[in-house]
């Protein structure tokens, strides 16, 4: 964890289930989640996107089981998995059953789509036998119509009044291996609701703003909704639900958990400058190619690239490596500070070359082989940037001078 984290609110205490060798709820990591698209009967297919999936972060996968053959094919994909694999039920008890022999670490049932008590509770009862917890997935589109009318819509209350409900057919068979999820693709709703559950329940809460369509907007809606409630201790797995390939989902999950502070980065985190007058070169053509070469590395690592050398390096200090743009040259830093000039030309080979002798040497040691002519290169550069465009180019020092004048009268 780093500074990120301590500054989000504590995390809320919540029961810790098992879903396979994941570990969800109480002091556990926040884990993400995703959903293949393929038909999981066709079992290759599956799998590879499974294993692509989990090369991007998920640490838990949902296969629908929607039929005979997607059960089937979940007999021989769960054996082969690299991650739990939950089985999606909606409308049949006879799936859900199948998906327990079939062996999956996790069930997900929509309390608005398998309605039935003795359904419910029989479902329970096999996957309280088993060892194998179930996700109550409330889902704001598809309540019960009688808890719909009750509460006049899909509201936050609604939510978890369905959620209540449903917990409590499963505690009549003494299971209470669950988690609970009370999504809406209302991002204002998500949240009210998700509040109200974990004042609510002890269980761990999944979250998730539903049906929040494709990339950009999909991604800003489940960031503001998921983000929102980690910011405030809320939440032990999500998933982002994009109308995408599940890979982005994958993706986003774990680089949200990072941004936030609260999983260690495994991979590339590019930070840039978002450019301005003072730019020598086109920072948004360097930020995309260095992404490209320096994402292939899969380093865990947050580079740089910053469009000017006047307050580049200093505003990119705590970068472990990055790159500040002058007149045709670079001043190629590492924690800030200068350790090498290079051609305009060079300076995405040259990222790409230092962060691999960071990631084989340490940080310590790149500082120590630095060229030592490097910083006062670097500020000739700096001086001759500030001379030709003013270093003072909203004439601050002339107001302040004039204020201190008109404040001594």
């Amino acid at each position: 964890m780093d500074v990120t984290a301590s500054s989000l609110s504590p995390r809320r205490k919540t029961r810790q289930i098992a879903v396979g060798k994941v570990l969800v709820g109480g002091d556990a990591p926040i884990s993400v989640q995703s959903m293949t698209t393929t038909k999981t009967a066709d079992v290759e297919g599956t799998l590879a996107q499974i294993y692509a999936l989990a090369a991007e972060g998920a640490d838990i996968v949902r296969c629908t089981c929607n039929e005979v053959a997607a059960a089937e094919g979940l007999a021989q994909i769960v054996p082969r998995s690299p991650v739990p694999i939950v089985a999606d039920i909606h409308f049949h008890v006879e799936m859900a059953l199948a998906a327990l022999e079939a062996g999956v670490q996790g069930l997900r049932l929509n309390p608005g789509n398998l309605r039935k008590p003795e359904e419910i509770k029989l479902v329970a009862s096999e996957a309280r036998d088993r060892g194998v917890p179930i996700r109550i997935g409330v889902n704001a589109g598809s309540l019960h119509p009688d808890i719909y009318e009750r509460f006049g819509g899909a509201t936050p209350e609604a939510l978890v009044e369905s959620a209540r409900i449903e917990l409590a057919y499963f505690e009549e068979v003494g299971f209470s291996d669950v988690k609970i999820s009370v999504k809406a693709s209302s991002v204002a709703t998500m949240i009210a609701a998700y509040r109200l559950a974990s004042e609510t329940f002890d269980h761990p809460l999944h979250l998730g703003v539903t049906e929040a369509g494709p990339l950009p907007g999909g991604l800003l809606k489940g960031t503001a909704g998921i983000a929102t409630l980690l910011a405030e201790g809320i939440g032990d797995t999500f998933r982002y639900s994009l109308t995408a390939d599940p890979v982005e989902e994958a993706r986003a999950g774990r680089q949200l958990l990072e941004a936030l502070g609260l999983r260690e980065r495994k991979g590339l985190d590019l930070i840039a400058c978002p450019s301005c007058g003072r730019a020598e070169v086109d920072v948004i053509k360097v930020a995309n190619e260095a992404q490209t070469a320096l994402a292939a590395l899969n380093l865990p690592i947050q580079v740089a690239v910053m469009g000017c050398v006047v307050n580049g390096p200093g505003e990119a200090r705590h970068a472990d490596l990055g790159i500040a743009a002058g007149k045709k040259r670079g001043h190629l830093f590492i924690k800030g500070e200068i350790v090498r000039v290079v051609k305009e030309e060079d300076m995405v080979e040259a990222l790409v070359e230092e962060a691999k002798k960071i990631a084989a040497e340490g940080v310590e040691a790149r500082l120590a082989a630095r060229d030592l002519g490097a910083a006062a290169e670097a500020e000739a550069d700096r001086a001759l940037l500030l001379d030709s465009r003013g270093a003072d180019a909203n004439h601050s020092n002339e107001r302040i001078a004039q204020i201190r004048r008109r404040t001594e009268q």
